[in-house]
C-alpha cells in the first residue's frame, strides 16, 4: 500500500529567522540524479507497458484447451467405428474426449510451480510445440489406446499452456484491466467452443483423422511467444517463497464443485434436449450456441460487476447457476429448456472470472505461478467430475431430471457456505 501524502503545502513548526538570500545550490547532472523507483506492477512487468495486443494473443491461447477439449466430439461416433474390433471401444472413445481435462487437473499445479521457477515464457514455449507433437499423433496413430495416451500427454500440455497464460494476464495487468481480461478468458472460451465443434464437424465430414491438424496450430503460436510476450521479470533465485495457501484455501476448494457446476449445462443440455423430443443436431447446435452467448455475457459482465466484491459475485452466479439448472432439471418443454440453458449459463459466466479473480487478487508475482497452477488443476478436475456426479445421481436417482436438480442443489450448498463465510476481498486494485 502507498504512503498517504498530506494535501496542501508541509509547514515547518520551528520558529522562523531572516536569513540573508543565498546562491542558488549547484545544479546536479543527470546522470547522478536519482530516479523514481517504478511501481510494484511495472516492476513485475519489466518496465514494459503490455497493450491490448499482447492480451488478444493470451486470451487466444487460453482458448486452446478448449480445442482440445471439444474438437473430436462431432467425430467420436466415426472414431468408434474405425476401431470397432478393438477391445473396450465403447469406453476408450468417450475417455479420449475428456481425458484431457483430467491430466489438466492432475498436472496444473506442478506447472505453476514450473512457472514460477524457471519463468513463464520458457515453459509456454516447450508446452506449445508439446500441444501440436501429441494433438496431431492421432493422424498417424492406429491404435485406440495409443490414440488415448497422446490425448493424456495434450492435457499435459494444456496445463502448463492455461497456467502460463492465465499467470501472464495477473502479471501483465492489474486492477480494472486484468478484471477485464479475466472476464474476457471466459467470453472467449465460450464463443470458442461453438466454433471449435462446426469446425470439428466439418473438418470430419471426409475422414475422422482431419480436425487433429488444428492441433499444429501450437507451432505458430510457439514461434509468436517470443516475439510477442515477454518475462515480466527476473525469475526467482533460491527458495520460493510460501503461497499463503490458508487464505486462498476457501476459492480454491469452492473451484472444484464450482467447476462442476460450471460444465453441467455445456455437458447435459443435448441430453436434456434430446429428452424433449429434439432430434435435429441443426437445433441442438443452435440452441447450445445461444447458451454459449449467455456464458459470454455473463463473462462480460465481470469487469462492471468487480467492484461489488466476491460475496456479491459469488451470490448471483452461483444463484443464476442453481435456478438455472434447476430449471433444466423440471422443464416441461423447449422454451424452457432454453431459459434454464440462459440463466444457467449466464451464471457460470460470471462464476468462473469470480474465482479466478478471487483467488490471486492478493498474490504478487513470485506466488502468482504456483497458485494459478493450483486453481487451474482444482477447475479442470471439477469438469472433469460432473458427468461423473451426473452419472451417479442419475443412476441413485432415478433419472436425468433428478440428477440435474441434485447439482442444483450443490450450486445451492456453495450458496450456503459463501452466505456464511462472506469473503471480503477488494478485486480491484
Amino acid at each position: 500500500m502507498s504512503d498517504v501524502i498530506p494535501d496542501g503545502p508541509v509547514r515547518s513548526t520551528a520558529p522562523t529567522r531572516a536569513s540573508a538570500p543565498s546562491s542558488p545550490p549547484p545544479s546536479t547532472p543527470a546522470a547522478a540524479r536519482p530516479t523514481a523507483a517504478p511501481s510494484g506492477h511495472e516492476a513485475e512487468t519489466g518496465g514494459r507497458q503490455p497493450t491490448a495486443l499482447q492480451a488478444t494473443f493470451l486470451l487466444c491461447l487460453s482458448c486452446l484447451s478448449v480445442l482440445g477439449a471439444v474438437l473430436i466430439a462431432p467425430v467420436q461416433p466415426a472414431i468408434a467405428r474405425a476401431f470397432a474390433d478393438q477391445p473396450g471401444v465403447a469406453l476408450l472413445v468417450p475417455v479420449s474426449l475428456t481425458v484431457p481435462a483430467l491430466l489438466i487437473g492432475l498436472t496444473a499445479p506442478f506447472a505453476g510451480r514450473i512457472v514460477d521457477r524457471v519463468g513463464r515464457i520458457r515453459l509456454l514455449v516447450v508446452a506449445l510445440v508439446a500441444y501440436s507433437i501429441f494433438g496431431t499423433a492421432p493422424l498417424w496413430l492406429d491404435s485406440l489406446p495409443a490414440i488415448v495416451a497422446s490425448r493424456a500427454l495434450v492435457g499435459v500440455a494444456e496445463a502448463a499452456i492455461m497456467t502460463s497464460s492465465t499467470t501472464l494476464i495477473g502479471d501483465y495487468y492489474s486492477g480494472a484491466r486484468r478484471n477485464k481480461y479475466f472476464g474476457l478468458q471466459t467470453v472467449a472460451s465460450a464463443i470458442s467452443a461453438v466454433v471449435f465443434i462446426g469446425a470439428g464437424g466439418a473438418l470430419g465430414a471426409g475422414n475422422w483423422r482431419t480436425p487433429f491438424w488444428l492441433y499444429a496450430v501450437g507451432l505458430v503460436a510457439a514461434v509468436l511467444v517470443p516475439l510477442m510476450l515477454w518475462e515480466p521479470a527476473a525469475r526467482v533465485r533460491g527458495q520460493l517463497p510460501a503461497v499463503p495457501w490458508r487464505r486462498i484455501a476457501l476459492p480454491l476448494l469452492i473451484t472444484v464443485p464450482g467447476g462442476a457446476v460450471f460444465a453441467t449445462p455445456i455437458v447435459q443440455l443435448s441430453f436434456v434436449l434430446d429428452a424433449a423430443g429434439v432430434g435435429s443436431t441443426a437445433t441442438i447446435g443452435a440452441i447450445s450456441a445461444f447458451a454459449a452467448v449467455a456464458t459470454a455475457v455473463g463473462g462480460i459482465s465481470f469487469a462492471r460487476l468487480a467492484r461489488r466484491g466476491p460475496t456479491f459475485l459469488l451470490l448471483t452466479s452461483l444463484g443464476l447457476a442453481c435456478v438455472g439448472i434447476a430449471v433444466l432439471g423440471l422443464a416441461p418443454a423447449v422454451p424452457l429448456i432454453v431459459v434454464g440453458a440462459v440463466i444457467a449459463s449466464a451464471g457460470t459466466g460470471l462464476l468462473l472470472p469470480t474465482l479466478l479473480t478471487w483467488t490471486l487478487t492478493t498474490l504478487p508475482f513470485e506466488q502468482r505461478g504456483r497458485a494459478t497452477g493450483v486453481f487451474t488443476g482444482a477447475l479442470f478436475f471439477g469438469q472433469f467430475l460432473c458427468p461423473l456426479l451426473v452419472f451417479a445421481f442419475t443412476a441413485a436417482l432415478g433419472g436425468l431430471p433428478a440428477a440435474l436438480l441434485a447439482m442444483a442443489v450443490v450450486a445451492a450448498v456453495l450458496l450456503a457456505i459463501v452466505v456464511a463465510r462472506r469473503p471480503a476481498v477488494a478485486l480491484e486494485g
